[in-house]
Formats: C-alpha cells, sequence, structure tokens
C-alpha cells in the first residue's frame, strides 16, 4: 500500500488549529529561497512575482503559510543577508509593489506570510555603517569598532573567528577594527546602542503594516556579545556553534529584544509571530527563545543534524519536546534549508528522505519544509567553482563554503534547464536529469515524491490526532491505560512510544500510529492498525506488517 490510496479517501479536511487559536502551533511552513524559486522576467534570478504566479502549488500542496528569504536591497555579498535598506525591495526582486501584491495574493489562497529580518548585522553599503567609515560623529557607536591589540594596534580586537572563515574583525584605513561575525560586508550591529533597537522595531511596524504575518528572526541568537569581548583561546570556532558556549552567540542578553519584539507583535489586533532562528548548545537553552512573552517558534537544529538512527532519534525527539513544553511553546522541525545540505543526500538516499519527511509531519508541533524537497531534490554536488556564489566558498576555514548546492533553482516542468524556473537561464546551474523531479512530472504520479507530501498534508489537517502539540493529549485511538500495559511511554506532550523491534521507532498518537523502520532490510512486526500513509509500499494481513527498508508509514487506530 502506497500513498495513492489515501488521498482520494479523505471526505474532509479541517485544521487542526488549537483552542488557543495560535494557527502557528500546527502550522506546515514552507519556505522560498526567493532567487531559487521562479524568475518572471529572464535574468535568471528568481523574483516576487515569480513567486506569486506559483503560490497555487503552495496552495495546493497544503501548507499554512510562506516564509520568504530576504528580498530587500542588498549588494548580494550573501544572498541578501547583507541588507542595505530594510524597507525596500532589491531590484532583482521587483519593488514595493510586487510585494504588497505577494502578500495580497497569498492570503486571498489562504497562505500567511513571514518574511526575515536580519537584525545582527548590516550591509557594509547601508548608510550608517558609510556614515560610520566617513567618520560621522556617533554613527561607529551603532557596530562594533574597537582599537586593534599589538604595539601598532595591528592584531585583531580579539581571537574570534568569522562563520564563513578567518579572523571576525577587518581594519579601516584609519586603524580602527570592526567586528563581523559573517563576510566582511556584513558589519555586526551593537544593539547595546538604543538607535539600533528603536530603528529595528520601526522596521518590523513598516512591514507588520505592510500584511506580513510575522517574521523569521536570522541569528537571533546573535545580537549581544559578552562583555569584553572575550578570547575563546581556540580555533574552528564554527564547529562549536550549537554545542559550546561562545561569547558571541546565546547571550542572555538576547532575550529582553526578543520580549519587547513580542509586544510589539502582540500589539496588532491580528497576533502575528516571531520564528528564532536560533542556535544554542542545549534544549534547555533553546526552549528560552520560546518562553511566553518570548518569540512563538526556534528552529529545531537538533533535529536537523540527528543521524538516521532510532536511539538518536528518539533521544532528540524527547529532549526536544520536552524543552518546549516546559515553557509551553509548540516544537518545530525541519529537515532542510538553504545553508544545510539537503536531507536526501545527507540521509544517502530518495527513500530515507520520504521517510524522514514522514516522520517528521507526524510529530507534535509545527514543521517546516524547504521548497524543493516536496520533489526530492538532492543536493547539487558537482556545481563548477566559477559558478560558487557562497562567500564562504573562497575563505579557507568555517562553514564548508557548499551551500550553493541546496540553493540551485527548482525544476517546475520540462526536460531540460531551466525547467520552466524563467524564460532564461538560471543564476545556478541545474543538473541534466532534473526533468522527473519538476512539478508537473511528478503531478499526478500516485508514486512521486510530490504526492507523497500532498497527501501526507492532507491527511495531517484530516486526522485530528496529529499537528499541535495538544493533539498528542489522550484520547480516541490506544487508550492510555493500554498504551501503559502495554510498556509505552508517554512524553509530556502526550505522544506515546510503544516497544518495536531493534532499528525500528513506533510512536501513538490520539487514532494514529507512527512506524520508522531506520533498517536496511524490512522488517515483521504486529500491525499497529490500518495503514493510511506509507513512503514505500507496505504488506499486511492485519495481523503482522511487513515494514519496508528504510520507509515510515502512518497508521489509522
Amino acid at each position: 500500500m502506497t500513498h495513492e490510496l489515501t488521498a482520494s479517501r479523505l471526505a474532509s479536511a479541517s485544521s487542526n488549529a488549537t483552542a488557543s487559536g495560535g494557527w502557528w502551533r500546527d502550522a506546515v511552513i514552507y519556505q522560498v529561497y526567493v532567487r531559487s524559486f521562479a524568475d518572471s522576467d529572464g535574468d535568471g534570478i528568481g523574483d516576487l512575482r515569480g513567486v506569486r504566479e506559483r503560490l497555487p502549488h503552495l496552495a495546493r500542496l497544503g501548507v499554512d503559510a510562506v516564509w520568504l528569504t530576504p528580498f530587500y536591497v542588498s549588494p548580494q555579498a550573501d544572498g541578501g543577508y547583507d541588507v542595505a535598506d530594510y524597507r525596500a525591495v532589491d531590484p532583482l526582486f521587483g519593488d514595493l509593489s510586487d510585494a504588497d501584491d505577494l502578500i495580497r495574493a497569498a492570503h486571498a489562497l489562504g497562505l500567511r506570510v513571514i518574511v526575515d529580518v536580519v537584525p545582527n548585522h548590516t550591509s557594509e553599503q547601508h548608510a550608517w555603517f558609510r556614515a560610520a567609515l566617513a567618520g560621522e560623529p556617533g554613527a561607529r557607536d551603532r557596530y562594533h569598532f574597537h582599537p586593534g591589540r599589538g604595539p601598532c594596534g595591528e592584531l585583531p580586537a580579539n581571537d574570534w573567528e568569522s562563520v564563513f572563515g578567518g579572523p571576525a574583525w577587518s581594519r579601516t584605513p584609519d586603524g580602527a577594527w570592526y567586528l563581523h561575525l559573517f563576510a566582511p560586508e556584513q558589519p555586526d550591529l551593537n544593539w547595546e546602542n538604543p538607535e539600533v533597537a528603536e530603528e529595528f522595531s520601526a522596521v518590523l511596524r513598516f512591514w507588520l503594516d505592510l500584511g506580513v504575518d510575522g517574521f523569521r528572526v536570522d541569528v537571533a541568537h546573535g545580537m549581544v556579545k559578552a562583555p569584553g569581548l572575550p578570547d575563546i583561546g581556540r580555533g574552528a570556532q564554527a564547529t562549536l556553534i550549537g554545542i559550546e558556549p561562545l561569547p558571541f552567540f546565546d547571550q542572555d542578553g538576547v532575550h529582553a529584544i526578543h520580549r519587547s519584539w513580542r509586544r510589539l507583535l502582540d500589539s496588532y489586533e491580528v497576533p502575528r509571530i516571531g520564528v528564532a532562528e536560533a542556535w544554542a548548545p542545549t534544549s534547555e537553552r533553546l526552549a528560552l527563545y520560546v518562553r511566553p512573552d518570548e518569540l512563538h517558534q526556534a528552529f529545531n537544529f537538533r533535529f536537523l543534524n540527528c543521524p538516521w538512527d532510532t536511539t538518536a532519534l528518539r533521544t532528540v525527539i524527547d529532549e526536544s519536546l520536552a524543552a518546549t513544553a516546559s515553557v509551553g511553546a509548540p516544537t518545530t522541525w525541519v529537515l532542510s534549508n538553504h545553508d544545510v545540505v539537503r536531507h536526501r543526500t545527507r540521509y544517502g538516499s530518495l527513500a530515507r528522505a520520504r521517510a524522514a519527511a514522514l516522520l517528521m509531519l507526524a510529530l507534535p508541533g509545527s514543521a517546516y519544509v524547504y521548497q524543493g524537497e516536496e520533489l526530492g531534490l538532492p543536493e547539487v554536488t558537482d556545481l563548477p567553482d566559477d559558478a560558487r556564489r557562497d562567500p564562504a566558498f573562497a575563505r579557507s576555514a568555517g562553514q564548508d563554503g557548499l551551500r550553493d548546492g541546496c540553493r540551485v533553482p527548482i525544476p517546475w516542468s520540462g526536460e531540460e534547464p531551466p525547467y520552466d524556473f524563467g524564460p532564461a537561464g538560471s543564476w545556478l546551474p541545474q543538473p541534466a536529469g532534473w526533468g522527473g523531479l519538476s512539478v508537473a512530472a511528478q503531478t499526478g504520479d500516485p508514486h512521486s515524491t510530490l504526492e507523497l507530501y500532498r497527501a501526507a498534508l492532507e491527511l495531517r489537517r484530516a486526522m485530528p490526532g496529529l499537528g499541535a502539540p495538544e493533539a498528542g493529549l489522550p484520547g480516541p485511538g490506544l487508550p492510555e491505560a493500554a498504551g501503559a500495559a502495554a510498556g509505552a511511554e508517554a512524553s509530556e506532550s502526550g505522544m506515546q512510544w510503544l516497544p518495536a523491534p531493534e532499528g525500528v521507532l513506533l510512536f501513538t498518537r490520539p487514532g494514529f500510529a507512527c512506524t520508522l523502520n531506520t533498517r536496511p532490510v524490512p522488517l515483521e512486526m504486529p500491525s499497529p492498525g490500518r495503514p493510511v500513509l506509507s513512503s514505500a509500499p507496505v504488506e499486511t494481513d492485519g495481523r503482522t506488517v511487513r515494514l519496508p527498508p528504510d520507509s515510515c508509514t502512518w497508521w489509522s487506530l
């Protein structure tokens, strides 16, 4: 049985919105990397009009919201995350009217819109930084300018390294040093200066008044640095992010900023949301970003980085659910984004990628889908060096500089590049064999990854036991007492783990069960119920089931 047997049997779909009215608690949010989604004007770069024209695909897919990566005025030193004007659209992507049209069109389709905000740093071309370099009084106080060390100030102010490799400091012609945790073209803002906080409050209001439904906060853990900017005392610092405490990330002071933004978001008649891109060394530290008076969601990078192993997966799931439950927040789940190798390639096969997607969508909370993962796209690993645009690629350390491989424009139709991405070519070359992975090629194919995602999202809405954490509380299906008698263990969300063969995860939610076989061979076990969706054909006689290798199956109880 595969997914073609399920969607047609659904009589209706209903939202799993919680009683509190928090749509984000179980939302499936689709990430659009704007320059690689759809090109409307033939310059080879995706744009806002292209996104708007392709919104029906997202509505049919069944997602709840769209997150747009930066489209602001930018020199594009880091794909738009170096912002020169936070209130204007870069001509590469259109203009402000295109943004307005996109928001209105999305709302008409029932899709909410989340946009990126980049508060840790600006572009070197931002008016503030240009004023700082020109020596305008007080302008350097908006950034981290410091004298150098050494007899003549010839050494950086400390030993911090850029995430992209090399030192995190660059020297100006007058001998001062400025901090940039990313590229030199991205100077870090000084959030101890009240002008910075005032400016970003005004920026948020500008976009909220235009109608956006929330913000994804880039580097939400980075705006505050440890007092005195202490040395770290070791190299390869980028490898420590999210693993060990660092003086430039996850400082307690960032939470005052997020609390002020939560008050601003809540001041709107229809509350808007904030989503933290935050790296923290523990699940408990990450949960601080989603306390009731802070942001609504935080990306769960521990799940993204988890290996294909049942013990590791269960540990991450349990710890993630427990940490967010402790502050009353939903957990978020994500497998891919614009900064990491696509999970099909990370996991080593399309079979595992499909299974991981069903696992993610079965868990309590909210899920993020990165453009192209619904097509089963692999990472493009053979881009020529002269085609790469990632600023980390040319630097000696830090990130691996291979982010371009997950940013290749996605295929819509046709057998040859650019696969209807736009009227001309594409800013990154597309592989020759992607025709069969296009939206057009997969639509209507019951075995395709696209139809698997469509069926899963439809079921997620239709089955009351799926979605928000509250849906995991004991209810119809496997009774709580029966679960306990069977050796089940319940998480704080109410999700129950049941005993399963080695290499298999089995959990239940009201009226629902999920099995994940991580082994490369089929496994037999008692059937948990009636199969309604599977990432691979599953055989069952109603009493026992033969789980395919590297597969995930959803069951109705």
